[in-house]
């Protein structure tokens, strides 16, 4: 996802469904989530829909889209690229734009629903994004704000919502923070308790703990985000890259 060109086709599927077995969306995804346009990076994290691969084009988390039949051709023909050319972006843009398809405009059905999710998702509280979801759902009986609502209050309560301003590094500093503090059951046994319900004994009836979204407080929050005092545990540390803030821009 940290790539400058990412390809899909019509077989892929795109989707971070870290909050319901108890964990948060990671790899970086508090960096590039965030980028989306309006709300849609909250839409996502929250409810871990699954994205196809236009939808991931027309979002910003692919760049292009190239039917499956012609990757052979297009993986050949970079192939061939001179060791200078391989280096020019601009020259393999031209060459996967040969193979791409565009769309030069939303759909009417995409337009409405990122309406909705810019008007739902832009709420300070996950209380208050519920709340308005289903509103909408009262108002439209659309499937999608139907199985958002339900995702939402299926996932752990504990879910985070951060990294708009913060760049890769940060990002995944802070995710592998909070990743370290749920596998030391810092504040509840979550991450333990989802993939037990959703992965080994699937009875996909998780015991969240606290077990509603409205229990849970800031010192909970805060303490996914607390310093660890073990002498055995590292903060992450990575080198330093290029600046990555042109990843995950709408090319619609």
């Amino acid at each position: 996802m940290h790539a400058t060109f990412r390809i899909v086709t019509e077989n892929t599927l795109f989707a971070m469904p870290e909050a319901s077995i108890g964990s948060v969306p990671d790899v970086g995804s508090s960096h590039f989530l965030s980028r989306l346009p309006g709300f849609f990076g909250e839409y996502v994290a929250l409810t871990g829909v699954r994205l196809k691969g236009m939808e991931m084009v027309e979002c910003g988390l692919a760049t292009h889209f190239v039917h499956s039949k012609h990757l052979a051709s297009l993986e050949n023909e970079l192939s061939m690229m001179s060791s200078s050319d391989a280096k020019n972006k601009t020259k393999i843009s031209e060459i996967i734009n040969k193979y791409a398809n565009e769309r030069t405009t939303k759909s009417e059905n995409t337009n409405s629903r990122l309406e909705i999710i810019n008007k739902c998702f832009s709420r300070e509280t996950v209380e208050d994004i519920l709340s308005a979801l289903e509103t909408f759902a009262t108002d439209r009986n659309e499937k999608w704000i139907l199985d958002a609502i339900k995702s939402i209050k299926s996932t752990s309560p504990l879910c985070i919502r951060e990294g708009r301003s913060r760049n890769l590094e940060h990002c995944l500093a802070r995710e592998h923070l909070v990743v370290s503090n749920l596998l030391r059951r810092t504040v509840n046994d979550d991450f333990y308790e989802g993939p037990r319900a959703m992965l080994i004994d699937k009875d996909r009836k998780p015991q969240w703990s606290p077990s509603k979204l409205e229990l849970v407080n800031e010192e909970m929050v805060n303490k996914c985000f607390s310093a660890i005092d073990d002498e055995d545990w590292q903060p992450l540390r990575l080198f330093e890259r290029p600046n990555t803030d042109h990843i995950a821009m709408s090319k619609i």
